[in-house]
């Protein structure tokens, strides 16, 4: 089954790609869904994350507080190591685990630092969405409301645009409407359905 690596920094639209894919019949694993699922109370992960950053990351619910910790971990990348080292093994495992009984014909792994954690041995090609910094900065913006400086801390966490584009097999530029973002899936769906073939 032919892999595709759907990677692009925060508010490039990979979310909204990736839903167009799943519209279109492929299958796709989140690996944003996973890390959500793994921290949840009872889970091993949030036992290691509770130890290694404290119960001040817990809320009242006993759930984990992802706006502290994000805080927390882009205030200090040390930390952002520590907390990445105890979930990206497993992240990494169960998307495997997951791709290896999928029985479509491509399956499209969305994995947002996948330059970042040198992730790219996982999948078979490279799909990047290219955004404006601009952009990307509005978006996250107004679908978050994180405060400036929260918003330019993960921005320079993450790889450059230049480091995403040279691994690229392909690119969708997403600067425009999302008309125009849906083309741009519907004809790499035909592409990858064809190469699978």
């Amino acid at each position: 089954m032919l892999k595709i690596g759907l990677t692009g920094g925060i508010g490039s639209g990979k979310s909204t790609v990736a839903k167009r894919f799943a519209s279109l019949g492929a299958a796709v694993i989140d690996a944003d869904e996973i890390a959500r699922e793994l921290v949840e109370p009872g889970q091993p992960a949030l036992d290691d994350i509770v130890t290694e950053f404290g119960t001040e990351v817990i809320t009242a619910k006993g759930e984990l507080d992802r706006s502290g910790l994000r805080q927390m971990v882009f205030a200090d990348p040390t930390r952002r190591k520590i907390l990445e080292s105890l979930l990206h093994p497993l992240i990494r495992a169960e998307m495997r685990h997951r791709a290896d009984n999928i029985r479509d014909p491509y399956c499209v792994l969305c994995i947002p630092l996948l330059v970042e954690t040198r992730q790219i041995d996982m999948v078979d090609r490279v799909l990047v969405i290219d955004s404006p910094e601009r952009l990307q900065y509005c978006r996250i913006k107004q679908r978050d409301g994180l405060p400036d400086r929260e918003i330019k801390a993960i921005l320079a966490a993450q790889a450059k645009p230049a480091d995403r584009l040279a691994v690229a097999d392909d690119v969708i530029v997403n600067n425009g409407s999302e008309d125009d973002l849906y083309r741009q899936v519907d004809m790499l769906h035909k592409k990858y359905l064809q190469m699978a073939s």
